[in-house]
């Protein structure tokens, strides 16, 4: 949790959710393999497995008791990898244009450069709002869906379609919230300082 001291945070790194949420980050390089080669079959399984171990590490949080600030840093984080590597690994076989990978990558350095500035103003990273969210999920699940096309040509002709109009909604929804950030961003700095005793709390009611 945000609030623990140092030595607590260690003493939780190894807990069940936070394993699974590591075994899904390893996931992605194995991932990013398939489809470069073209097995975009054993990329499609890889990719369930991760989602699966998703949901599990999730409920286990919730059940056990053991939500973290590390398991809440590596889902999110996973998320984009995922993303990434199958924009990359796509791109990299010609079969989406490098100016989608560009686009992707340049939000999320935007965002970036927005975190620079809060720390420097003395805040913390902004919560997540609930249009990035919506982003980050049609992202994930238009490019699977390009790629069930790949994997199985008798259903390209409708994969395709679908899958292209959810990843650019999806690309134009992660811009969209990024510029919400930023608007966030430059009304946060703007607060008095002696009046934010507690960054989170204001950033709380503020998201």
């Amino acid at each position: 949790m945000a609030g623990d001291s140092a030595g607590a945070v260690g003493t939780r790194i190894w807990t069940i959710p936070n394993v699974l949420s590591m075994l899904r980050l390893a996931l992605v390089p194995v991932f990013l393999v398939f489809i470069v080669i073209g097995d975009y079959v054993s990329a499609l399984v890889v990719l369930v497995v991760a989602s699966l171990t998703d949901l599990l590490d999730g409920y286990l949080a919730r059940r056990l008791g053991q939500i973290t600030r590390l398991g809440q840093l590596l889902d999110p984080a996973a998320d984009r990898l995922y993303i990434f590597a199958a924009l990359v690994g796509l791109a990299a076989n010609s079969l989406v244009p490098w100016w989608i990978v560009v686009v992707i990558v340049a939000r999320d350095v935007f965002l970036l450069i927005l975190g620079i500035v809060l720390a420097n103003h003395g805040y913390g990273p902004l919560p997540v709002h609930q249009l990035g969210k919506v982003a980050t999920f049609a992202l994930f699940f238009g490019l699977p869906v390009i790629m069930l096309g790949l994997a199985f040509p008798t259903v390209e002709p409708v994969s395709e379609p679908v899958g292209w109009a959810i990843t650019l909604w999806g690309a134009f929804l992660y811009w969209w919230a990024g510029i919400i950030y930023a608007i966030e961003t430059a009304r946060v700095i703007r607060l008095p300082l002696a009046a934010d005793e507690s960054r989170s709390d204001t950033l709380e009611q503020g998201g």
